[in-house]
């Protein structure tokens, strides 16, 4: 959790400054970059050696990121700086989500027991985005594990109707001595 909180406080530096600039598109090709930058095993090592100086990594970064900003640069050269580069991926899924809220949409999981078809999960978002009065973006995937149903996570909220979780609710009231089915 402390890995995702840095992530969300370096994103959201960066976005805002880039809002300030205008430049909240190409600041996420940027930090794509950067992010790309620190799946090099060769070039992550030679950043997080101890042997060598920071304005020497800083000249690496520049080598391997031509043509981006300044600021990028330096943010880069902070993550390396702090020991922190592997935070590269996370801080743009951060950075990703805030430039979604700023164009008014918000990220959705959903969860089912099959696959669902691309017409399926478009219809899917666009009933959810009605209810919660969202836009979404709607990211599939499958659990065969939930049974049945679907679970969908937007944001904080968590709305699970899947037939596992009604099953586990059925036992514990059973077990508490529920309903008498009986007289039913």
């Amino acid at each position: 959790m402390a890995r995702r909180g840095s992530a969300r406080r370096h994103a959201q530096a960066v976005f805002q400054i880039l809002q300030q600039r205008q430049e909240l598109e190409g600041g996420l090709q940027e930090l794509q970059q950067v992010a790309q930058a620190a799946t090099d095993p060769a070039l992550r090592l030679l950043l997080e050696s101890p042997r060598l100086s920071l304005t020497v990594k800083v000249g690496l970064l520049r080598e391997k990121l031509p043509g981006v900003s300044e600021l990028t640069l330096n943010f880069a050269g902070l993550l390396v700086s702090r020991g922190r580069l592997a935070l590269a991926q996370e801080v743009v899924q951060e950075y990703r989500r805030l430039l979604d809220a700023h164009r008014g949409l918000e990220h959705a999981q959903v969860t089912t027991a099959i696959p669902l078809e691309e017409n399926e999960v478009q219809a899917l978002g666009r009933r959810l985005g009605e209810r919660l009065g969202k836009r979404l973006v709607v990211q599939a995937q499958v659990d065969p594990a939930i049974i049945g149903g679907l679970v969908v996570r937007v944001g904080d909220q968590l709305l699970d109707g899947s037939t596992l979780t009604k099953l586990e609710l059925l036992k514990k009231d059973l077990a508490l001595g529920g309903p008498d089915l009986r007289e039913r």
